[in-house]
């Protein structure tokens, strides 16, 4: 009985686009899927924003931003909780920290609407990449304001 609860599933393999990623930049993708699939509305929208996301962070083509994500989505869809990735962006200076938790604000508030389990993500992030929340709040407001601008234009 143990064996089979502990033994890898036959049908799975292994994830080979996975190891083509960098581990930051496959982080930060899969960071990126899970705040906007946190509220279970995963669009079009949302896949833009992340693309230019990892457009801007890895400074890479458009092409290579959709094939990343992709990767993440995956990545996302087989973790079993976000430490690994986590434990990986923990390691960007402070300021990149800042910049990161932008990004993700940015997916959280491009609907409109926040959602409990979006605020849950982003308080554990924070705790997990040592980042105060204080500064996440910052961060919220600074992309709020952004962002109102933006549809006000």
């Amino acid at each position: 009985m143990f064996k089979k609860l502990f033994s890898k599933p036959k049908n799975q393999t292994a994830p080979s686009a996975e190891l083509d990623a960098e581990p930051m930049q496959l982080a930060v993708a899969a960071l990126l899927v899970e705040a906007a699939r946190a509220d279970e509305q995963y669009d079009d929208r949302e896949k833009k924003i992340i693309d230019q996301s990892l457009m801007t962070k890895f400074n890479i083509s458009q092409e290579d931003a959709q094939e990343l994500r992709a990767t993440g989505e995956q990545a996302q869809t087989d973790a079993l909780d976000i430490q690994r990735f986590t434990r990986v962006a923990k390691e960007m200076a402070h300021e990149e920290k800042v910049a990161f938790i932008e990004q993700l604000w940015e997916i959280v508030l491009s609907d409109g609407e926040r959602d409990s389990y979006e605020d849950t993500l982003m308080r554990r992030v924070c705790g997990l990449i040592y980042l105060e929340d204080r500064e996440s709040g910052e961060a919220r407001i600074r992309v709020a304001a952004r962002l109102a601008s933006q549809s006000g234009d």
